[in-house]
């Protein structure tokens, strides 16, 4: 039995809400549970240096835990911060490049922040969720402008978690599983249902290629769910291909 009375495969509660702040082009406040991210998508001029001179654009995330994001506080990152933040950061800007035409951006920069609020696990799935509708958003501005002729996405992402715990295959771990978790999982899939990057570990157990199949069926039906909820948000101006 799952601590908080969810089946197996039932995400939990997922909320996204759209232009949480003022400034940036592309904004939403992502909750998977008790977690909390913040996205937010910046646009800037200009490219880094290896493609200057391509005609095309370029997107990158940086990703952040607030001081008491966590039960004890953490303390502040330098700015290269730790190999862990490094890594979510790499992911979840692989993530949105995979779904992101950069011909078509041209030669801008969208910089997608994701910062950690409130930390239950799957703060790296939140983010690249949120990150996606976030950076929609930015896309949106951007043709609003008339700085671009056509949308530059060519698919939806999202991203959700799934581990086994006592032999038993789960979606969507909040912290209190991760930490218990024989195997951790991390799906990131697009809309048109394929696989952008699977990270998985065996914490403790190894598992087996039918446990395996039974995550990946788990993420699916999560995935189904969170696209569901995006396209509420950004369908109106970018439609999912089924």
């Amino acid at each position: 039995m799952r601590t908080d009375n969810r089946a197996v495969d039932v995400l939990r509660p997922v909320k996204i809400t759209p232009n949480y702040t003022a400034y940036a082009e592309g904004s939403v406040l992502v909750e998977f549970g008790n977690t909390k991210v913040l996205c937010t998508a910046s646009i800037e001029s200009g490219v880094p240096q290896f493609l200057k001179g391509t005609g095309k654009g370029w997107v990158t995330a940086e990703y952040g835990m607030l001081p008491r994001s966590t039960h004890t506080r953490v303390k502040r990152e330098k700015a290269a911060g730790s190999g862990r933040t490094q890594e979510i950061q790499r992911l979840i800007g692989r993530s949105l490049r995979a779904v992101t035409d950069m011909k078509v951006l041209g030669e801008r920069q969208i910089v997608v922040d994701c910062d950690v609020i409130q930390a239950d696990g799957g703060t790296r799935t939140a983010s690249i969720t949120g990150g996606f509708v976030a950076l929609a958003h930015a896309f949106k501005f951007l043709m609003d402008q008339k700085m671009l002729l056509t949308f530059p996405m060519t698919d939806y992402v999202a991203a959700v978690s799934c581990g086994i715990i006592q032999r038993e295959p789960r979606l969507d771990l909040s912290y209190d599983e991760d930490s218990l978790a024989d195997v951790d999982m991390n799906f990131v899939m697009t809309g048109s249902g394929k696989f952008v990057e699977v990270q998985g570990t065996a914490e403790n157990q190894a598992f087996s290629e039918e446990e395996m199949t039974q995550m990946i069926v788990l993420a699916r039906k999560g995935h189904t769910q969170l696209f569901e909820i995006q396209e509420s948000l950004v369908g109106s101006f970018f439609k999912r291909q089924k």
